[in-house]
């Protein structure tokens, strides 16, 4: 019996060695239950089955990972219905995938050699190859999964062509996220031309990222080598291909191809999840020739498409409807006898290469000569813009997807006759006067308005067409501020404080131990008898609050949890006294410290960025992830707390409203919050969103960035806010040198203050539709290769950026929660 126990023992080991190994042998298999695990125990190999599906696939995915993040399906159209599949090498050294009844359902196809001299391998980086017994080199593979890949591209795997053997590598999506099988959408290498890369659905292209500039993709201006990533395009006699090297080993990226979108992911192991880190398509200037032919889209113009210079719409109905997919046909045709001559357009994602001409080794004057020369060339490029440029790209067909940025592309050349060139002068004398004359006009009209609006507000009667509905909360806390005490302790889970227990907390409500005072009261810091800081909210009798606002942020708070959002710990009700017990937080409110140049340099960049990010996680949580939408109303400077580690956390929710349902805006008839926080459509017209958060994080952003208030500076003898005195900097140029805090000293991260400083403008703009959604924010903080849309102008500026601005909140004299029942 012992001897039978001890054989027992030595098969289990075996087995347990043998799925451990990265190695395949001619002796041994992977049966379903068992893997190979890469020597560094990064990447596994075994059988799986994808989401609810039953079917059962080969494949490969990260060990250490504890989400299942498949890289690598084998026999993606091939599945086994049963737990009975087994790998194995084969006669002819190749890998044959076995089901129950012993049929072959795939197999590699590249060996030849006598199976005794074959071994396959999974390696550290994800590939898993067969090999001859004895040999490591790369070159000596037989066959490489790297070379046959699904929908991921991981670092060091190569999309594109190996020119010897004909043997492309692409990019293919799964069918669905319960079945591998190949779906509808591809990432492939075009190589005709200038090689670059299509998305395409069936056939038909969906997205084109432009040639390579030499050290990115023309369409990918945010595609810059960083100390965690570099990318190659290697393009020579034997091979064309793309591919990434991560050069931070402790950073784990993927590149997936998900349905319609190219998505690079980042892993967060402290937060136990995939981020994503950077997306393609971006936007409607993304989609393949979505302005047709001599089009050019910009996403930051409205409407997005215009013609080039020197070309009018062909369908000029469909283009007045924003359909520009028929594109643009020229003002004045060519004439080559008579001379014609080059429109240089810059910041441009090069045109569809496919029927374009590559010449290497030549000058740009060359280029240029050369194209001028030929009569059926249309325009020219350089073909590389790295080392002062080189090469030549020329278009002898229509130009397709043409796209702009602000700040990425390079220069384009395209062919107009000599007469739009020269242009008409008296042509554009009488469009400057047209543009005076309108603007003129405008600005009396707008005047007029501003007028007619303001009599308008004064005379509100408090009735608003279209209401939806809003969750109230006296019917909750109707019990619980009963003038029962156990009727209150029985029906809500948030602890009731005596009223002597506060008392002698805050030592009688002493003066040395007030922290802070706002609309709703004063603030004190109390500590119990277990030795636990409180900070006590005291209802005053001359508030501007009231009992609504206190009943409001009781049952409100008491439902969220976040880690960036105040933590109640109690009330106290007691007669006409009314407080809240929140947790203490050592560097009391962001304001305090902010706007304090004694204080101020206590407050890194790294530090103001963590607030940044700390509180977007907190709007985000509000707006779209906790169990109702919830709208803040007053997010404002001294309504951010900091604790020990200066970790922001929103507090005073209340103002807060829930929105129940699929509500996104609503409108009332009492406008409360801070001015110089609050957004235009809430102020004038009492509308309210999550954009109206989203304009006051705007605010507090360029805040937190400058350490300035909003509700007034001064520049030059002119008092003015902000977010105009930002603005102007932006439009100048000047931000990045005027705009940051004197006490930040020499910045070494610049370019990630300026993109908040483009991101505080984004949020701040004057109409709700043009903000980004909070989620989004989050991602463009956390993703500095995501590029940003150019902001147009903030709210609550006319431009001109006066002391006699028609500020509704400019010239508050404190920071205090208003409410109002009609307009200033």
């Amino acid at each position: 019996m012992r001897s039978f126990s001890l054989l027992l023992l030595f098969l289990s080991n075996l087995l347990h060695n043998s799925s451990a190994e990265d190695i395949i042998t001619p002796n041994s298999s992977i049966k379903d239950g068992q893997t190979l695990i890469s020597a560094g125990g990064i990447f596994e190999l075994g059988f799986f089955h994808p989401g609810s599906s039953k079917m059962r696939f080969l494949g490969i995915w990260y060990k250490k990972i504890p989400v299942q993040t498949v890289v690598w399906v084998a026999n993606r159209g091939a599945p086994l219905s049963d737990s009975s599949g087994s790998l194995q090498i084969g006669e002819t050294g190749n890998l044959i995938l076995f089901d129950g009844s012993q049929k072959a359902i795939w197999s590699t196809t590249a060996a030849s050699s006598n199976s005794s001299n074959t071994i396959a391998q999974l390696l550290d980086n994800g590939n898993f190859v067969l090999r001859n017994n004895g040999s490591t080199v790369s070159e000596s593979f037989i066959w490489e999964s790297f070379y046959s890949p699904c929908d991921t591209l991981l670092p060091g795997m190569k999309l594109g062509w190996n020119l010897k053997t004909g043997l492309e590598s692409k990019l293919t999506t799964w069918k669905s996220s319960d079945d591998p099988s190949n779906g509808d959408y591809t990432f492939s290498l075009d190589v005709r031309g200038a090689p670059e890369f299509f998305l395409r659905h069936g056939t038909q292209p969906v997205y084109r990222n432009g040639p390579w500039t030499g050290f990115q993709f023309s369409g990918e201006p945010e595609m810059t080598a960083n100390s965690y990533v570099s990318f190659d395009f290697i393009s020579n006699g034997d091979e064309i291909y793309y591919a990434y090297k991560v050069i931070d080993s402790s950073i784990t990226f993927r590149l997936v191809l998900n349905q319609s979108n190219i998505q690079r992911y980042l892993w967060h192991d402290s937060l136990s999840s995939w981020s994503l880190y950077w997306s393609v398509p971006r936007d409607q200037c993304d989609s393949y020739a979505d302005c047709g032919p001599y089009g050019f889209c910009n996403p930051n113009y409205s409407p997005v498409c215009s013609c080039v210079h020197g070309f009018k719409p062909k369908n000029l109905q469909n283009w007045n409807l924003r359909d520009g997919s028929d594109g643009c046909v020229r003002v004045t045709n060519l004439d080559c006898e008579k001379g014609d001559g080059f429109l240089k357009m810059s910041g441009i994602k090069l045109p569809d290469t496919t029927t374009a001409v590559v010449v290497e080794s030549v000058s740009l004057d060359q280029c240029r000569l050369s194209c001028l020369k030929n009569c059926s060339c249309l325009a020219y490029a350089s073909a590389n813009i790295s080392a002062g440029g080189s090469g030549c790209i020329t278009w002898g067909s229509e130009l397709m997807d043409l796209k702009q940025f602000a700040d990425g592309g390079q220069d384009f050349y395209i062919r107009l006759a000599a007469s739009e060139l020269r242009g008409d002068l008296k042509k554009k004398h009488v469009i400057i006067i047209v543009v005076v004359v309108v603007s003129m006009m405008f600005l009396l009209g707008f005047t007029g308005f501003c007028f007619w609006k303001k009599k308008r507000m004064m005379n509100i009667t408090g009735y608003w067409r279209n209401k939806p509905r809003q969750l109230s909360f006296d019917a909750v806390i109707t019990e619980h501020l009963s003038d029962n005490e156990d009727s209150r302790r029985k029906n809500t889970d948030l602890p009731l404080f005596n009223f002597e227990t506060i008392l002698i907390s805050t030592g009688n409500f002493s003066t040395a131990n007030k922290i802070g005072e706002g609309g709703f009261g004063i603030v004190y810091k109390g500590k119990l008898e277990d030795g636990q800081e409180i900070a006590v909210k005291r209802l005053s009798k001359g508030s501007l609050q009231g009992t609504t606002e206190f009943k409001n942020e009781v049952m409100l708070i008491v439902k969220l949890q976040h880690i960036n959002l105040v933590r109640l710990l109690g009330c106290c009700i007691q007669g006409e006294e009314k407080m809240l017990v929140y947790e203490y937080l050592q560097n009391k409110s962001l304001d305090t410290i902010i706007f304090d140049k004694t204080k101020s340099y206590l407050l890194s960049w790294p530090m103001r960025f963590k607030i940044i990010v700390g509180i977007a996680r907190g709007l985000v949580y509000l707006h779209q992830d906790s169990r109702f939408r919830i709208i803040h109303r007053d997010l404002k400077a001294s309504n951010i707390l900091l604790d020990q580690e200066m970790n922001p956390k929103i507090s005073d929710f209340g103002l807060a409203r829930i929105f129940g349902g699929e509500e996104n805006s609503t409108y009332t008839n009492r406008v409360v919050g801070t001015y110089g926080y609050m957004s235009p459509e809430y102020a004038m017209d009492g509308i309210f969103s999550t954009k109206s958060d989203v304009f006051s994080f705007g605010v507090l952003v360029l805040e937190i960035v400058s350490g300035k208030k909003n509700k007034g500076i001064h520049i030059s003898d002119q008092r003015i806010n902000l977010l105009a005195h930002a603005w102007n900097l932006w439009k100048e140029g000047k931000a990045a040198d005027q705009l940051f805090d004197d006490s930040l000293g020499d910045l070494s991260s610049e370019p990630e203050v300026l993109r908040c400083i483009q991101l505080g403008l984004l949020c701040a703009q004057e109409r709700a539709d043009d903000r980004p959604s909070m989620s989004m924010v989050l991602m463009m903080l956390l993703s500095s290769n995501t590029m940003l849309p150019q902001p147009k102008n903030p709210g609550f500026w006319d431009g001109g950026g006066s002391s006699d601005m028609k500020l509704s909140w400019s010239f508050s004299t404190n920071d205090m929660s208003v409410t109002r029942l009609e307009g200033r």
